[in-house]
């Protein structure tokens, strides 16, 4: 061998060669999580389309600070626009952007009326997003993860299936995330006759349920991303009020959401509203008819419309088509067999819901304005037999008579405000704890301005408590004329039920579980109190009534759309 020939190559063994490829993995994992984290800081985090910025709250508004301060990220979206040839289909998740997404603006609301003398509709079928906040801590200028897991609570605003959004003044979260220590998540979703109206019927290609896939797929960007804001994907509790809490009883029962939440907390939910079949067929042929379209317009169709139209048309259905009389509301989720199989309620019964632990309740005078609605007694009698036997025209005198005929005001506003909410609501308390932990309880605490008006704890009066607010109410001016130390104590106590729930699956010892048949159910008031088995004789007459078909005691509908005379077709 010459002295300018190279050395021979050295042999490397598989095992040094194994070992050199292993550190060279190690490093480049180390680089790749190193180049991850360089951007990150308190407000900054990666999530699965992209980075988003958030921002440092300090008040509620400007005339009152927040307890303590709160990490806020607002408008980030889940899923991607849903204009278009997406209108009426199942959700996409968002697109992956590049860069960092500035968050501190929310992102815009679902299409929905605003409720002025002109026929304004604001809002933009690009909804799909969501709000965040956690509680605020200090960190040193240079990043240190936070390993702390908080508890996360999802929320779902109410609306009546029509309006609302994640950012409404009550519902921001800051107090709350602040004062339960819970990263707090509230979701936009699709509403109305985008959202919640099944046009299958009218042909071509659609979801039945859109808003509800939206939930869903929701619940699954929680899942996969909550984490990187500190929260614990694996303890979630899905909460809503009113068409909200509907909306969380109807996650109970939808098979794609199992494992997406864990406790589930369900304020004066409207259950007994979800559609038939034949009920979305009434609604779908309605919409069309007030868009002033041939009668064999398609859902391909609806789609080439504006969409403001759409909305505009669909609240001129709800007023103008008189069904409200009848209990047969346009705008709820429907029974498709597919991603909501069968009734909630239904589902309830035959043990098929989700087996998390439920806190359920409602208010006593959800619906007082009831009360005024008739002048003479025997319009109420009537008005209250006609809105029973649209579901069940046999047993609706057994429950109007359970209400002394519904004669008097006070037992007509009651009527009204139990077919709503407590009789729906106290059936899916009962089944649930059959087989797995419930806590049932009801709100009566109301200012004395409401007090003297008659009207008592009106439907949604009870967020001012729980998210700590009572300012961001739209009756403040009412909240406001009373003890304020009155209102302190029954919000320092609800949220110390609500958080021991989110935090532990269970509230406060004091407050037992609902089981038959004590039915014991936690009062909330000035003092609060358990009562057992409360309006009894009432509950049993729900009991044996079926507010699971709409349509029952409306045999000439029926016939109209094609269903059997009996409506009995749930599928």
């Amino acid at each position: 061998m010459s002295e300018y020939e190279p050395f021979p190559p050295r042999e490397v063994s598989a095992a040094a060669a194994r070992l050199l490829a292993e550190n060279l993995h190690a490093r480049a994992h180390a680089a790749h999580e190193a180049a991850k984290t360089a951007l990150a800081d308190d407000i900054t985090v990666l999530t699965t389309s992209g980075w988003v910025r958030g921002c440092i709250e300090e008040e509620l508004r400007p005339d009152r600070p927040i307890s303590s301060p709160v990490r806020s990220w607002r408008g980030i979206p889940f899923g991607a626009d849903t204009s278009g040839d997406q209108r009426f289909q199942e959700p996409r998740p968002a697109p992956e952007w590049e860069g960092i997404r500035d968050c501190r603006e929310f992102g815009h609301v679902a299409p929905q009326p605003v409720y002025s003398w002109t026929d304004r509709i604001e809002g933009s079928e690009d909804c799909l997003t969501l709000d965040i906040v956690r509680p605020h801590t200090q960190h040193s200028s240079e990043f240190v993860p936070n390993t702390e897991k908080l508890p996360v609570v999802v929320y779902l605003h109410g609306g009546s299936f029509i309006v609302g959004s994640s950012h409404m003044l009550m519902l921001r979260g800051f107090e709350f995330a602040a004062q339960m220590d819970v990263v707090y998540v509230s979701v936009n979703f699709r509403l109305g006759a985008l959202g919640y109206l099944d046009v299958r019927s009218l042909g071509g290609e659609a979801c039945a349920n859109p808003a509800v896939a939206d939930q869903v797929l929701a619940l699954e960007w929680v899942r996969d991303n909550i984490a990187a804001f500190g929260g614990d994907p694996d303890n979630v509790t899905l909460m809503g009020e009113s068409a909200g809490g509907a909306a969380v009883l109807t996650l109970m029962a939808v098979p794609r959401a199992e494992g997406l939440f864990h406790r589930a907390i369900a304020q004066s939910p409207p259950i007994g509203m979800i559609h038939s079949r034949a009920q979305s067929m009434f609604w779908a042929r309605e919409l069309v008819d007030k868009m002033a379209l041939p009668r064999d317009t398609t859902a391909e169709d609806l789609r080439r419309e504006d969409f403001a139209d759409l909305v505009r048309s669909g609240q001129s259905m709800m007023w103008r088509a008189g069904e409200l009389l009848y209990l047969n509301s346009c705008y709820a989720p429907t029974v498709d067999g597919e991603l909501i199989p069968q009734h909630p309620i239904e589902a309830f019964e035959d043990g098929a819901q989700h087996p998390v632990p439920l806190l359920i309740g409602t208010n006593s005078g959800e619906a007082s304005f009831g009360k005024f609605l008739y002048q003479r007694q025997s319009s109420r009698e009537r008005a209250a037999l006609r809105l029973l036997a649209s579901f069940d025209p046999e047993s609706a005198p057994d429950v109007v008579a359970a209400y002394g005929g519904a004669v008097s005001r006070r037992d007509f506003g009651d009527l009204l405000t139990d077919a709503l909410f407590w009789g729906p609501t106290v059936r899916v308390a009962g089944e649930h704890a059959r087989r797995y932990p419930t806590w049932m309880y009801r709100f009566d605490f109301a200012p004395a301005a409401l007090r003297w008006l008659g009207l008592g704890a009106m439907h949604s009066m009870e967020l001012s408590n729980i998210f700590g607010d009572p300012g961001a109410s739209r009756v403040s001016f009412l909240t406001t004329m009373g003890k304020s130390s009155d209102m302190e104590e029954v919000t320092e106590n609800m949220q110390a039920q609500w958080g021991s729930f989110i935090r532990n699956g269970a509230p406060l010892e004091d407050w037992p579980r609902y089981r038959s048949p004590q039915r014991e159910t936690m009062i909330f008031d000035v003092e609060p109190h358990v009562e057992s088995a409360p309006m009894e004789s009432r509950r049993q007459a729900w009991e044996s009534y079926d507010m699971l078909e709409w349509g029952t005691g409306r045999p000439e509908i029926l016939k109209r759309l094609g269903f059997m005379p009996d409506g009995h077709d749930r599928g």
